[in-house]
């Protein structure tokens, strides 16, 4: 028997497998658009990237047993598809969902970043994809041993990744300080 994330309570009892997979993503959202912001400038872009993660979590769903939270499993998921997105291997699938979901999140259901933050995902931008990714969970606030589970690698390679990063973002921002008229 398989469990399905979100675990079905009472009231999900009615809803189809669909319905609860709808509404568990809509709940997840605010996750998926983080992800395509930091791998995606273009809107366009970051639509199709929501909508690639979508998908994925929509094939994977019946599989989620329930051993991490729906987030971790969410990230998990995502965080892939979206490594994949920019290296562009695989093909793209050209499936759709019974839903529109890439193009009801739109970007002013978002606070527009302040200047101090774009200036942060320019440098993010500069990253290869797993640095991306170990940025983005550290900054959502996951520990080490949780990043390394989502992102397959040891606890001490994402410490070494991010003091490498932090150092490289460091370094980059102190030039372009530098560079300031």
């Amino acid at each position: 028997m398989t469990a399905l994330a979100p675990p079905a309570t009472a009231p999900d009892a009615g809803r189809s497998e669909e319905q609860r997979f709808l509404a568990f993503l809509e709940s997840q959202q605010r996750i998926l658009y983080k992800i395509a912001y930091i791998y995606c400038r273009d809107a366009e872009e970051r639509r199709d990237l929501m909508q690639e993660m979508a998908i994925h979590l929509w094939r994977a769903y019946p599989s989620f047993e329930g051993r991490s939270a729906p987030t971790t499993w969410t990230y998990r998921v995502a965080v892939n598809v979206a490594i994949s997105y920019r290296r562009g291997q695989g093909r793209r699938l050209r499936e759709t969902l019974p839903l529109d979901f890439a193009t009801d999140v739109a970007d002013q259901a978002f606070a527009p970043p302040n200047e101090q933050t774009q200036r942060l995902h320019a440098l993010i931008e500069t990253l290869d994809e797993m640095s991306r990714a170990l940025v983005l969970l550290y900054l959502e606030g996951f520990d080490h041993g949780e990043i390394a589970a989502l992102l397959g690698i040891s606890a001490s390679n994402v410490s070494t990744r991010l003091n490498r990063i932090k150092a490289k973002l460091q370094a980059e921002h102190d030039l372009i300080k530098d560079d300031a008229p």
